[in-house]
C-alpha cells in the first residue's frame, strides 16, 4: 500500500503496471489516493518503480511514451515490419543465407566466412593471424561481418531472429537506423573477430550480434530510460554465456558454442553505450 496526494496522476504508471502483469488498484480514502497491490511480494520492486516515475522526468517521459507510442500494444513492445526496416533486412538475409548454403553445408559458406578454411591452416594463433592478415590484403573485407549470416541449424537461426527483432528494433525505433546499423557493424566484427582468433573459422550466427544489442540496451537504458525487456534478461544471457564456456553443454550434446563471439559481442555493446550518448528524443 502507498499514499499519495490526488493531484498526482498516476494514469500512465498504472497502465504501465498493467502491462507488466502487476494486479492493483488505486482508490481515493481519506483525501489521499491509494495504491493496493494484490500481490504484496510484488511490493518493493513497484515502490522503487514508483519512487522513479515520481522524481526522474525521463523516466515518465518513457512511460508515458510506452502508453501512448504506435509501437507498444497495451503497454507492450509490439512494432510491426514498418517500424524496424533495417532489422526486418537483417533477419530476411540471414534467413535467405540459411537456405542459400544449406545450413552451411555448400560451397557458400567457405565464401561467407571470416577467412576461407580451404585455403589457410588455422590451427595455432600464427596461421589464423596470417589467413586473416592475407584476407584483408586480397579485399576480401566482407568477411569481417558475413559469419554473423550463417547458421548452422533452424532452432539456431529461428532464436537469434526473434531476440534481435526484440531488441534491435527498439534500438532502431528510439535511437535511429543509423545507431543500429552502427551497433550491428561493431559488434558482427568484435564478436565475429574475437571468435576467429580464438578457434578458428568454422563458426558463425547472430548471437555475438543479439548479446551486443542487450549489452547496449542495458546500460545505455540507465543513462536514459526507453527500452523495455525484462531485468532478468540481462542475468539470464550473461549467466548462459558463462555456461557456455563450462563443459555442461557438450555433457548435455548440444555442441560448440560461439562463446568467444557472445562475450566479445556483449562487450562491444557496452562500448557503445559508454562511448555513444542516447539521443535527447527518439528519430524515430
Amino acid at each position: 500500500m502507498k499514499q499519495l496526494a490526488t493531484d498526482v496522476d498516476l494514469s500512465d504508471f498504472s497502465a504501465w503496471l498493467r502491462a507488466q502483469g502487476v494486479e492493483h488498484r488505486i482508490a481515493e480514502e481519506g483525501g489521499q489516493q491509494v495504491l493496493w497491490l494484490a500481490e504484496p511480494e510484488h511490493a518493493e520492486a513497484v515502490l522503487n518503480a514508483l519512487d522513479q516515475y515520481l522524481n526522474r522526468p525521463a523516466v515518465r517521459a518513457a512511460v508515458k511514451e510506452t502508453r501512448h507510442s504506435p509501437v507498444f500494444v497495451g503497454g507492450r513492445w509490439q512494432p510491426s515490419p514498418g517500424h524496424a526496416p533495417v532489422v526486418l533486412a537483417v533477419v530476411i538475409v540471414a534467413a535467405l543465407l540459411a537456405w542459400a548454403t544449406g545450413l552451411g553445408r555448400s560451397q557458400l559458406s567457405a565464401w561467407l566466412m571470416f577467412v576461407d578454411p580451404q585455403q589457410f591452416g588455422w590451427a595455432t594463433m600464427d596461421q589464423r593471424l596470417a589467413a586473416l592478415s592475407q584476407t584483408l590484403t586480397s579485399g576480401e573485407l566482407w568477411r569481417l561481418v558475413t559469419p554473423a549470416f550463417l547458421h548452422f541449424s533452424w532452432t539456431h537461426i529461428i532464436f537469434n531472429a526473434v531476440m534481435l527483432w526484440f531488441l534491435g528494433s527498439q534500438v532502431e525505433w528510439f535511437d535511429g537506423k543509423g545507431r543500429l546499423l552502427a551497433l550491428f557493424l561493431v559488434t558482427a566484427v568484435v564478436s565475429n573477430g574475437l571468435q576467429f582468433v580464438v578457434s578458428g573459422p568454422l563458426f558463425g550466427g547472430l548471437s555475438g550480434v543479439v548479446y551486443g544489442a542487450l549489452g547496449y540496451c542495458w546500460l545505455s537504458q540507465q543513462r536514459r530510460a526507453r527500452f523495455q525487456f525484462p531485468p532478468a534478461l540481462i542475468l539470464f544471457a550473461v549467466g548462459w554465456m558463462v555456461v557456455g564456456f563450462t563443459p555442461l553443454p557438450a555433457l548435455l550434446g548440444m555442441g560448440p558454442m560461439a562463446n568467444e563471439a557472445h562475450l566479445g559481442g556483449l562487450l562491444a555493446g557496452l562500448t557503445m553505450a559508454l562511448l555513444v550518448a542516447p539521443p535527447k528524443k527518439s528519430p524515430a
